[in-house]
């Protein structure tokens, strides 16, 4: 690659980062339809009118198991409501057993439904530049903002907080 193509590549990821922080550019969010861990079908466009947030992680990412428990707070605290869902998607390939035996030797296990068969090409259609990266989604199904690296419960509140009448 040259200096060039590395350059605009460089600047097409700022842009897409930049129109995922709070108060940017609201692009729609990417479909996908996924199964969770039991084999029920979750599709994106299912969740329309309520906020979605999304964790994208990796069972070989070291630092992904620092974030289930923070989104255990949020899906706790808001579950009831039926106004916000949580999710994780696992990118990296693993099966339904290997993403509950991660969870299990980790003390990550999540709370919320953890949907598998992505891979890394649905982060990067987000924006995305690693994990655990989150996503927060409006009730109308676009991107509000992302969060690359982990985020804490509190952040995440902070950003849902208008989203959900909170």
């Amino acid at each position: 690659m040259n200096a060039r193509a590395a350059a605009l590549l460089c600047a097409a990821f700022a842009l897409a980062i930049g129109a995922c922080q709070p108060g940017g550019p609201r692009p729609p969010a990417p479909e996908f339809t996924f199964s969770d861990l039991d084999g029920h079908s979750v599709s994106l466009s299912g969740l329309r009118g309520r906020t979605v947030v999304i964790d994208f992680f990796a069972t070989w990412c070291e630092p992904c198991v620092l974030q289930p428990p923070e989104l255990n707070r949020i899906w706790s605290a808001h579950r009831a409501s039926g106004k916000l869902v949580v999710l994780g998607i696992e990118t990296s390939g693993a099966s339904a057993q290997e993403v509950r035996d991660w969870g299990t030797s980790h003390a990550a296990v999540a709370e919320y439904p953890l949907l598998i068969g992505a891979d890394e090409d649905l982060a990067r259609r987000y924006g995305l530049l690693g994990f655990p990266a989150t996503v927060v989604i409006g009730p109308d199904g676009r991107i509000d903002s992302a969060i690359n690296g982990l985020s804490t419960a509190d952040e995440i509140e902070e950003r849902i907080a208008a989203l959900i009448g909170s």
